[in-house]
């Protein structure tokens, strides 16, 4: 008996002793880096050990009081609470808020760029937005109506509401010079206001995206029916060489993708957002190619800027967030975050990514600007509501006092509770989308493979 009561009180000890060691260690975690800071080990480790704590002192939704989890823009895709800043840009560059009329004259633009999830993002717009008047999707159809309220006119010029009108995933120079005149001839009435135009695009990680391009390419897509008109025409076979001599490239492996000289995938982002004009389209023979990529990467970058709103693929739930503050417009269905794609799934070894990398270098620059610029947006935006959202319960409270005088005898102003202005003022975030359902669920069609094909091209570049 005095043998297993000895045991017992061991067993207590090594077990106070644990959890003290457990308790110091976490201690000395959020010494070392406090609940503010950019720590990493702080963010894993220290949300481990109080998950399970803080389940009864939650606030709002599933937000947590230690500020380690509060913001559920955080949880998506590991990025840290504060973003230090590469880049300086101006104030414009970074409140992109637009007067988006879409009971009046202006359009959106999407330019498609391939494999960076632009196919699920462009169901996003023809069927997951909050509208006076929704889009008209039918089973079996590519295509849907997007007409404006009281008009028979669209607000969106994209690969699901007009086709690929101005080629298979026209760029940039393609759609600046087809996309406004495409407009005027099917709807502009005479003596009509100039429209705006608000072109927005999504990006992505190069090397995932260029490995996503050989995995398509390998089944079997082409896009040879792809335009890539520029100053007027099109390049000669000689000026824009196939890497392929059949009727497509199934079945090449890696290394053949990557040795090709004249693939198209290499730096793709960077090509379809400028300006082909300014290297003299696809005459390679008028600068160094060190000279034609630079000045691509600078056009490519102002343009980027310039966009009313541009997206990133390993962002989705930021990128909702900056589109809706951006176009004063609401999806119904939350964004999802899927990290399990066909280029996660490349077992690519460490030699061939640094070749991939080289091969995309300036892709790279764009995508390290782009995301930087994109953080920046979404940081700024998200102070600029939160001070919004002090002011308000400033106000609020203000309100509150003056109906509810302190000083005794003093008649009160109204029947209402204070208890009833912070329901109504939850309401109001709610509306304000600070309480997303993350039950909206998406139709089966959503997980549909991008196939954007030859016969997907002739489909779809009828007349609207």
């Amino acid at each position: 008996m005095d043998v297993k009561s000895s045991g017992s009180n061991n067993q207590q000890r090594l077990l106070v002793i644990m959890l003290m060691v457990l308790l110091f260690g976490v201690i000395m975690i959020q010494y070392v880096c406090p609940g503010r800071s950019e720590c990493r080990v702080l963010h894993q480790l220290g949300s481990w050990f109080t998950i399970g704590a803080a389940t009864g002192s939650r606030t709002s939704g599933n937000e947590l009081q230690d500020g380690l989890q509060k913001d559920p823009y955080i949880a998506e895709d590991r990025a840290l609470a504060r973003f230090v800043p590469r880049f300086n840009f101006t104030k414009d560059d970074l409140n992109r808020g637009v007067d988006f009329n879409i009971k009046g004259d202006d359009v959106i633009v999407f330019l498609h760029i391939q494999k960076t999830g632009g196919t699920t993002f462009g169901r996003h717009l023809v069927r997951n937005i909050k509208l006076e008047r929704p889009c008209e999707c039918h089973a079996g159809q590519k295509k849907c109506t997007c007409l404006r309220p009281g008009k028979m006119e669209t607000w969106l010029f994209s690969r699901f509401s007009t086709g690929w009108s101005c080629g298979l995933h026209a760029d940039w120079t393609e759609l600046t010079s087809c996309v406004p005149s495409r407009m005027d001839s099917k709807e502009v009435p005479k003596n009509s206001p100039r429209r705006n135009y608000y072109y927005i695009t999504i990006l992505r990680d190069p090397v995932s995206r260029y490995l996503s391009e050989w995995r398509h390419v390998q089944r079997g897509a082409t896009w040879k029916a792809s335009l890539h008109v520029c100053d007027g025409r099109s390049p000669t076979l000689s000026e824009l060489p196939s890497c392929y001599s059949g009727d497509d490239w199934s079945g090449c492996s890696l290394q053949e993708f990557m040795d090709c000289p004249y693939n198209l995938a290499n730096n793709r982002q960077t090509r379809m957002l400028a300006d082909l004009s300014l290297v003299g389209c696809y005459n390679v023979s008028t600068m160094t190619e060190e000279e034609r990529w630079a000045v691509l990467l600078e056009s490519a970058k102002c343009n980027l800027r310039g966009m009313a709103f541009f997206g990133l693929t390993e962002y989705q739930r930021k990128t909702q967030y900056l589109f809706e503050r951006t176009f004063n417009l609401e999806f119904i269905a939350p964004f999802t975050q899927l990290n399990g794609t066909r280029a996660s799934t490349v077992d690519v070894p460490p030699e061939t990514q640094q070749r991939i990398l080289e091969l995309n270098r300036w892709d790279v620059k764009l995508y390290e600007y782009a995301r930087d610029l994109f953080l920046q947006r979404f940081q700024v935006t998200r102070q600029q509501e939160r001070r919004q959202a002090r002011e308000r319960r400033q106000q609020e409270r203000r309100r509150v006092r003056g109906r509810y005088p302190s000083k005794q005898g003093l008649p009160q102003k109204t029947t209402e509770t204070p208890h009833t202005v912070v329901i109504e003022e939850q309401q109001r975030e709610k509306a304000a989308g600070n309480d997303i359902d993350s039950k909206g669920l998406l139709p089966d069609w959503w997980d549909l493979d991008d196939n954007s094909t030859d016969e997907d091209y002739t489909d779809n570049v009828e007349q609207w």
